[in-house]
Formats: C-alpha cells, structure tokens, sequence
C-alpha cells in the first residue's frame, strides 16, 4: 500500500513538473536574437524582429518581420508547438523558419535559446525574451 501511495505521488510530481515547464513558455516572446551560420563562412544575425505567441493549447502565432541582405520576409502564420521534455521544442506550421524541431540550450522563465539545423549545414539560433 505504501508502494503504491508513493508510485502516484511520484507520478503527480512528475507531472506538475512537466506541466510548469512548458507553462513558462505560455505568453507572448520578443524575438531578441534570430541567427544563421554556416560552419567556415559569416553568418547573419538578426535582432528584435518581432514576436511569437504561444498559447496553453498548443498553438500559437507569429509576428516576424525583417530585412536581411536585401530580402524582405514577413512571417504571421498560425503555427502548433510541442514541448519534448524540456530537451526540445517541435513547431510545425507552413512556410516559415522555425518550423522544425528545436534543441533547448537554456528555459528560463524569461529567457529561451534554442538551436537547430536546417538539414543543408547551416546552424540556427534563436533567443525570446519575455
């Protein structure tokens, strides 16, 4: 009996932990840092290009807008996010950048940096900031 009180209590710990984790995530980010580099080569840095949502539900929208190297982008589409145990962050949406999964280098509850590739070498970061 005490094996299995302490069983469910573990599980409830287990959860809630889980649950406020992503919850820090809930709210609207600025987009402090957007940074793409290719291993040998410059990179481009981007700052404060705006915001993303997300939404207790599991979806959310952006706000982007920036001009790099000539070129434009703007980037409003709703997207659906899913946290993978604090370790990473899958968003799925179409047409836009951050759409791929994410490896999460710091959570904080201000502060979010998390890096991924784009499948041809180049390497991704992106900072939020509350």
């Amino acid at each position: 009996m005490k094996q299995k009180i302490l069983n469910i209590t573990l599980l409830a710990i287990s959860v809630s932990l889980f649950a406020s984790c992503s919850h820090k995530l809930v709210g609207t980010w600025t987009v402090q840092r957007f940074e793409t580099t290719q291993p040998g080569q410059q990179g481009v840095s981007l700052k404060n290009i705006r915001t993303v949502h997300f939404n207790k539900n599991g979806t959310g929208e952006k706000n982007i807008n920036y001009s790099a190297l000539g070129i434009t982008h703007s980037d409003q589409n709703p997207f659906k996010w899913i946290w993978n145990d604090g370790k990473y962050m899958t968003i799925e949406g179409e047409g836009s950048e951050l759409s791929k999964t994410w490896i999460i280098m710091f959570n904080k509850k201000k502060f979010q940096k998390w890096k991924s590739t784009d499948g041809t070498n180049n390497i991704q970061i992106i900072e939020l900031k509350k």
